[in-house]
């Protein structure tokens, strides 16, 4: 590439020059390409740790004058090719022109704008390419794209100089950390090591230090741990790599692959060496992290933070903190935690104005909103830039109708104990009264026939108690007017000033009237009912009457939600239920219905109305628990290792004895899916959940803590799971609320006594109040951490365990052995992975449907199919591999949907190396028939071709055509017919019924295809050691095929003659609708088993049945050529070229003592001739051979018997292409002489 003109002091330092001419000087890098001795060693080192650009550009041209001692760069290349285009370019273009100028700066003046002319030139196009990336960074990008042989589309996303320990030897290097890869590469003094691993095999990462790696990063994966260290900052390198280790696994999980944000602002200041792609991680990183903290939409983006102080009214002072803005909210989070936290949705805000500053309150902000409160913010550094920026996002905020806000604030100051109040203070009566909002539009949700509940279920139901009038009536107004008291100082709605008061509140349990209004606030899911309306009402009005598998387990589900509740005793609960259910199922189709949501779902709609029940889901789901409740509830199962690793920090006596019995991992999943609703009374558990939406997952785990520790002497006297899990079920059967002012609902859990004395009743307001003493210094940073550790363990895990469901699934019809097939599947994945990542347009990344058996998930097209064939066959046919391996994948894709999956590739892979030679044969042999034989494949083919242009296409089986007339017009193909459990049972039934192949099922070779079929031998033997027997052999025998095949012909040609002009009156397609024997039969097969009460055979009656056959067979596999002489056409030197069949047809006319063709041969490559002139034709349509005779002929030579029989180990041939996956890239004429990893 052409360079800006850089002067060079030193042109002979590290450099040799290697053409020079009076004005230019053409120099290579020393230790670059061959030789170099000890320098050239030394320099290849100091490029290395020195991040020289010459390890991208070993070749650089000098401009020079003859009495100047200063150079100037004006060209670099990374290879000889590229700089000597330069060079060329330079010397029939300049060399001239300069030999003109007398003066020396003239002719430097002159080269130096000419060369940047050049440039200016060349980047008028690629200027709007990614111009936010700066030049170091893509001189480094390039560097690991040539080092590591990596696509454009592998975008590098940061790189740092570090250590690689091998054994005890640490290496100096470079670590590039890509979106797919994590690479390492190291050149010292000649030893180089080059390390390439993929983020979804890394099973580990660690960020240790010991003696003998000083703060080091350990990445593991399942066959090696590797340790880095030497970082200059370690801890961003270590964050960055758990960002992109967690895309990794959300790839694996649900098929999201990493998109770049293309909408960032640019930076203000232009960033050193920071790329577009580092910026756009870090603010994912910034964006989850806010989100999480103040429960915000995940929608919402980031803008920027600052530092600033909050006035607080309620207790005078201004707290430190700082300031959040993004495009629909203002957040303020203390320095001091729970000092305060402020949510200020921009859709409330009527005023922003800059107060006076003083010295007491320097740059002083106002924010007042629509429910009449007024936020002061002090101390802010830009505050112009911030004023600015909020009244932009303002004008972009969409604008309600306009509502009555005095008579909602006086709603909202009415007797809190009258009616459910949600958070008022909002900008649409939508918003304001979903209850009413719901309540307007009953027919869409059940067409008239069932109320809708536009209220709390528990209002509903609530039975007349004397509790109401009581002490605990009493308890109840008390906690109802501490809350107003707390609305009244720190105010009310989302605009709350939210602080350790009020969690003191919630822990002291949420007032029934309350709890609605409270669990919208806390979890977030108010914002996303304002800022939706009517988006429920829609879903729910949509989704009546659809029928899939989430609404079959719905049903079955609903009778089972707190049955022992008076509102689930009949239809208006139930079909509130059903409703909520529903609509989340369509709303979320990759979740669609867990078991344990029915429980949640149930409780949510005791206090709150439907929509609001809604939209408390949709923040469970899809924000608090998140992945909790998906098909392998992965959520729950990271939890609960996060669970174990507390255990083990804090309750270390119990965690060893808790491991030994499992205790763990059976009652975490339960008390965490269903928030301990499923496993404590009704009326204790409805406390949790709480504080649950106050606190997060972070008190669920706090509580199960408290729950072992109290019960740690008894757990530790157990002597199997079954005692603990009693100890465990008594206790929480007997936490009781003593403050409930509902009367107790019959608990149906067992109640597990044992005859002794009644069992201890505990208070779960001390259960509460115990967890907050022992173990509240768990933090929800440190929580989220865990959670990212924990969830590449499951992922992982859950990823092993579907490899072996495959492999199980495939071993027995299939000679691999389990680690054969278990490395194959490792490959075959791996294959599928690339695609999503760099296969932008194929289908197979877009046809993963997590619902599918596993077998099914991963599938792989032809492109992918041959790179795998080419690098795992044992039939290497040099440049006609690649025709071969699309053969096979015709022949293994069944359905046509131009996928395979494992199973079918293993079936291929299978047929060539295991198996006796019939077997190898066989497979061979079918390569070389339709459907694997592709007609377009060789000129002489156009007669079949137009014969098989429908057969192809539209061949089924009986039993295909007769489940489509039942089922209708649907296609069952992967992927694109509803996938229910009938359907794998049929495909299952089909399987075993399907007979074993034999080898008189093979139907006959026409001349056509059995020239195919020297061909790929001939190419097969080709780079064999013993290749001259080899073809002598194959020579021999096809020699004698040929000739077997015209003795067949010499009998078949009188009676098909006779036929003649009955065959010209039935042009249509003879073939019978007779399923084949085997899923793999061609055309030709179903032609010959084809019943003798066919239409045809009723109109040629005289035919005899052989000779129709065999007529049929010639026909169907496309009129041939002549025969081509075996000697001549294996000796033809094109034959290694894919030449076409034309070729072979020049050969053949008198080399076998054919009878006369010439009237016919004007039927060669004729498109348009008709079909009866096609059935007419008499030439080499009779030429046929059987799969007995090639394989009789074939046993008659050592050689092929040998050649057949011998035995490859494919782990080799695995363990080799993992090499050569990760051959670099042959631009320069310098190779790398290992590749590790």
């Amino acid at each position: 590439m052409w360079l800006g003109p850089e002067e060079v002091l030193l042109a002979g330092a590290l450099w040799v020059t290697e053409r020079a001419n009076p004005f230019f000087l053409l120099q290579r890098r020393r230790g670059h390409g061959k030789g170099g001795g000890l320098t050239g060693l030394l320099v290849g080192t100091l490029d290395v740790v020195l991040d020289s650009s010459a390890r991208v550009a070993p070749y650089r041209i000098l401009h020079q004058t003859q009495d100047s001692q200063v150079y100037w760069a004006v060209a670099c290349g990374s290879s000889r090719k590229e700089i000597t285009k330069h060079w060329e370019w330079l010397e029939n273009n300049l060399l001239q022109t300069l030999s003109i100028f007398d003066n020396e700066e003239d002719i430097t003046t002159f080269v130096k704008g000419k060369i940047h002319g050049i440039i200016a030139e060349e980047n008028k196009n690629e200027q709007p390419q990614s111009e936010e990336d700066p030049g170091k960074f893509k001189e480094a990008e390039l560097k690991m794209r040539k080092q590591f042989g990596m696509p454009e589309v592998e975008k590098l996303v940061n790189y740092y100089s570090c250590s690689y320990w091998k054994g005890r030897v640490p290496r100096q290097g470079w670590l590039y950390l890509t979106v797919n890869h994590l690479c390492f590469y190291s050149f010292l003094l000649g030893k180089e090591v080059t390390l390439v691993i993929q983020w979804v095999d890394v099973t580990q990462l660690e960020k240790n230090a010991t003696l003998l790696f000083p703060e080091c990063i350990k990445v593991s994966t399942r066959d090696s741990e590797l340790y880095f260290s030497m970082f200059l900052n370690i801890n961003e390198t270590f964050k960055l790599m758990e960002q992109l280790a967690n895309i990794a696994m959300r790839q694996l999980l649900d098929n999201e692959s990493f998109l770049q944000d293309k909408s960032l602002p640019k930076p203000r200041k232009p960033l050193k060496n920071i790329s577009a792609l580092k910026r756009d991680l870090d603010a994912r990183a910034k964006n989850e992290c806010y989100r999480a903290t103040f429960r915000l939409p995940k929608d919402e983006c980031l803008d920027g933070h600052t530092d600033c102080t909050l006035w607080t009214p309620f207790n005078k002072m201004h707290i430190p903190g700082q300031m959040f803005v993004s495009n629909n909210y203002i957040c303020f989070a203390s320095k001091a935690e729970e000092a305060c936290h402020l949510i200020v949705p921009l859709r409330e805000v009527t005023i922003v104005e800059k107060a006076d500053s003083s010295s007491v309150l320097p740059s002083p902000l106002s924010i007042s909103t629509k429910s009449k409160m007024t936020f002061f913010f002090a101390n802010l550094k830009d505050r112009d830039f911030l004023v600015q920026r909020i009244s932009d996002f303002l004008q972009r905020t969409p604008s309600k109708k306009p509502c009555s806000i005095e008579r909602e604030w006086k709603w909202n100051l009415a007797d809190p104990g009258c009616e459910e109040v949600p958070e008022l203070p909002s900008s649409s009566p939508l918003a304001v009264s979903p209850m009413s909002a719901l309540s307007n539009r009953p027919v869409n949700f059940c067409a008239g026939e069932v109320p809708t509940a536009s209220q709390g279920l528990l209002k509903l139901f609530r039975r007349n108690s004397e509790e109401l009038l009581g002490p605990k009536g009493a308890k109840e107004k008390m906690k109802e007017e501490s809350w107003n008291i707390h609305f009244s100082e720190y105010g009310r709605g989302m605009c709350m000033y939210r602080t350790a008061k009020t969690r003191g509140l919630v822990q002291k349990g949420i007032p029934e009237n309350l709890r609605g209004e409270l669990w919208l606030l806390f979890s977030g899911a108010w914002n996303e009912m304002v800022t939706h309306p009517g988006y429920y009402a829609d879903l729910v009005e949509k989704s009546m009457g659809k029928y899939n598998l989430a609404t079959e387990e719905i049903e079955r589900d609903l009778h089972r939600s707190m049955p022992e509740h008076p509102a689930f005793q009949n239809e208006l609960g139930i079909a509130a239920l059903r409703r909520v259910l529903t609509a989340y199922a369509f709303r979320n189709p990759t979740i669609g219905y867990c078991q344990a949501m029915n429980i949640v779902t149930s409780v949510l709609l005791l206090y709150c109305n439907e929509e609001e029940a809604f939209w408390l889901l949709v923040a469970l789901c899809e924000r608090m628990l998140p992945d909790y409740y998906n098909t392998r509830v992965v959520g729950a199962l990271v939890d609960q290792g996060i669970f174990e690793e507390l255990t083990r920090e804090y309750l270390p006596q119990l965690s060893e004895k808790m491991q030994d019995l499992g205790v763990i991992s059976t009652i975490s999943l339960s008390w965490f899916l269903t928030l301990f609703l499923s496993v404590m009374p009704f009326e204790s558990a409805v406390v949790i959940v709480d504080c649950f939406f106050y606190e997060g997952i972070k008190f669920i785990l706090q509580v199960s803590l408290a729950i072992l520790d109290a019960n740690m002497e008894k757990l530790l006297q157990c002597c199997d799971e079954g005692e603990a899990m009693t100890i465990l079920g008594r206790y929480l059967d007997n936490v009781v609320n003593r403050q409930s002012i509902s009367p107790p609902i019959p608990h149906l859990h067992a109640l597990l006594t044992s005859g002794d004395d009644p069992p201890l009743e505990i208070d779960i307001f001390e259960l509460i109040k115990t967890s907050y003493e022992k173990f509240s210094n768990l933090k929800a940073d440190d929580i989220e951490q865990m959670r990212f550790k924990q969830r590449l363990k499951v992922i992982q895990s859950l990823e092993d365990t579907a490899k072996k469901s495959v492999v199980r699934a495939v071993s027995s019809d299939i000679g691999f052995s389990i680690e054969e097939l278990e490395e194959l599947y490792v490959v075959f994945k791996a294959k599928y992975l690339m695609s999503c990542y760099w296969g932008n347009n194929r289908a197979a990344a877009a046809r993963r449907d997590q619902s599918l058996p596993y077998l099914e998930q991963y599938r792989i097209d032809v492109e992918q199919f041959k790179e795998l064939f080419i690098s795992l066959t044992p039939w290497s046919c040099g440049a006609h591999t690649p025709v071969l391996a699309g053969r096979l994948f015709r022949l293994l894709d069944e359905n046509r949907d131009s996928l395979i999956n494992f199973k079918e590739f293993v079936t291929g892979m299978s047929g060539m190396y295991h198996g006796d030679l019939t077997e190898k044969l066989k497979v061979l042999y079918k390569l070389h028939l339709p459907p694997a034989l592709n007609p377009e494949e060789t000129e002489s083919a156009l007669e079949a071709t137009s014969y098989f242009t429908e057969d192809v296409t539209t061949e089924e089986t009986q039993e295909d055509k007769e489940r489509r007339s039942e089922n209708g017009p649907e296609k069952e193909e992967k992927g694109t017919s509803p996938q229910d459990y009938r359907y794998y049972l049929r495909m299952w039934a089909k399987e075993k019924e399907s007979k074993k192949e034999t080898i008189k099922d093979l139907p006959k070779m026409s001349q056509e295809q059995f020239i195919e079929l020297c061909k790929t031998l001939y190419n097969m033997f080709s780079e064999d050691p013993v290749e001259q027997e080899l073809y002598h052999a194959i020579a021999t025998v096809a020699s004698l095929l040929l000739r077997i095949g015209e003795v067949g012909k010499k009998f078949s040609n009188r009676p098909m003659r006779k036929s003649e002009d009955c065959k010209a009156n039935n042009t249509q397609d003879p073939v019978s609708e007779e399923e084949s024997p085997t899923s793999e039969q061609s055309q030709n097969s179903a032609v010959e088993q084809r019943p003798q009460a066919d239409h045809e055979d009723k109109t040629c009656g005289d035919a005899q049945p052989e000779k129709t056959q065999q007529e049929n067979q010639t026909l169907g596999d496309g009129s041939g050529e002549g025969q081509g002489s075996p000697l001549q056409l294996l000796s033809d030197d094109e034959t290694k070229d894919d030449m076409s069949m034309s070729s072979y047809s020049m050969v053949s006319t008198g080399s076998l003592q054919c009878e006369d063709i010439a009237d016919d041969t004007v039927l060669v490559g004729c498109e348009g001739s008709s079909s009866a002139a096609r059935y007419g034709s008499t030439i080499d349509t009779d030429w046929s051979i059987s799969f007995e005779q090639i394989l009789a002929s074939m046993l008659t030579e050592t050689a092929l018997v040998n050649y057949f029989e011998k035995k490859v180990n494919i782990l080799q041939k695995i363990k080799d292409q993992k090499k050569v996956e990760r051959q670099f890239s042959s631009s320069s004429d310098y190779e790398l002489s290992s590749v590790s990893g």
